[in-house]
């Protein structure tokens, strides 16, 4: 598969006729921009953008031109009050002096792209970090977004469960068995057809990390002890390296979520695994992969404060995920939402 430019979407959106608003398929090969992608286009021109002296409004309305035009789009004559603002990429703006996001009256949408572009003190626009709702989610230390969905898992008789058969019917076109991967190959990269390697062989190169152990980096650094076993996974998969941008899913190029349960609550964020909506990714051939067509790798682990010892394993698509784990119920919060930004929030 031939890979796109940012600038060829750029390109195909200026010679389509679309507006902002026009309707496009989330994962379009042609016309839905990734987001990677629609990042560097929003730096490539927004970067130094001088909004000195302007009042609030006019500088909503010179930020959201300067997207228009970073995009390909052309600049509509007045901006409709949509949600977002931005239709047809399904992505809004928000200019950032403090750390402090504020997002009013409306709830974050896992499907919906967030341009959160930095601003100076000197009101020049440093630049620009594109997230998606569900990782925004994972930005709030204080669960006032949302209590998220949350699932239960008990551990059974067996420290090995392929709960699911097979992957989803229309992924099966498109996965295959003893794919080997180039060393340039990376675990975020968009997944393709012919290098997605089915859920029973992913099944059974996860299966001898059962048993193994890592250096526990402690009872406040979940992210650190989940970059240990992402480590493990990508090495067994055969990838020659670790990366991991913390987007849904952990290892992209597989579509494959990864979990560490030391406790029985699983917390799924803003998305039901077994969701049908689009996952924004690149379509595979002709299809359009949705959520419930992800694999979600649960490993159950003890730790003793030193070491974590893996001890189950599960693994599961999306559409087959409460078939074995119990749903709890959880409420969206609504009014505004307060999101502290990490200080390495932009250069990350």
């Amino acid at each position: 598969m031939i890979q796109k430019t940012p600038i060829d979407y750029k390109n195909a959106i200026q010679s389509s006729g679309f507006d902002i608003y026009s309707p496009i398929e989330v994962g379009d090969a042609n016309f839905w921009i990734p987001t990677p992608h629609l990042e560097i286009l929003l730096n490539q021109a927004l970067t130094g953008l001088d909004l000195g002296g302007l009042a609030l409004r006019t500088r909503s309305k010179a930020v959201k031109t300067a997207v228009c035009e970073a995009l390909g789009y052309p600049v509509p004559k007045s901006f409709k009050k949509t949600q977002p603002r931005f239709f047809g990429q399904q992505l809004d703006t928000y200019t950032q002096k403090s750390s402090n996001l504020q997002i009013w009256n409306e709830e974050l949408s896992p499907a919906r792209r967030y341009a959160i572009i930095q601003i100076s003190d000197q009101d020049i626009v440093l630049k620009i970090k594109v997230v998606n709702g569900q990782e925004l989610a994972l930005l709030d230390p204080t669960g006032t977004i949302t209590t998220k969905y949350q699932a239960g898992l008990v551990t059974g008789a067996d420290s090995h469960e392929l709960v699911s058969a097979q992957d989803t019917p229309p992924m099966l076109p498109y996965v295959q068995f003893g794919s080997a991967f180039s060393t340039s190959t990376s675990p975020i990269d968009e997944p393709e057809c012919g290098s997605l390697l089915p859920i029973q062989e992913i099944f059974e190169r996860l299966s001898t990390l059962v048993g193994l152990s890592f250096v526990d980096p402690g009872i406040d650094q979940e992210r650190n002890r989940g970059a240990a076993l992402h480590r493990l996974i990508c090495e067994c998969l055969g990838y020659s390296r670790y990366e991991d941008k913390g987007q849904f899913p952990d290892i992209r190029h597989q579509l494959l979520e990864v979990k560490l349960q030391t406790s029985p609550t699983i917390d799924l964020g803003l998305v039901l695994p077994s969701s049908e909506e689009r996952l924004d990714i690149r379509q595979i051939g002709d299809y359009h992969l949705r959520h419930c067509d992800a694999r979600y790798a649960m490993f159950y682990a003890k730790t003793d404060g030193k070491q974590v010892t893996l001890t189950h394993l599960f693994l599961t698509t999306g559409a087959d995920f409460f078939t074995r784990f119990r749903r709890f119920e959880g409420k969206v919060a609504n009014g505004k939402i307060q999101i502290p930004l990490p200080q390495n929030f932009f250069s990350r």
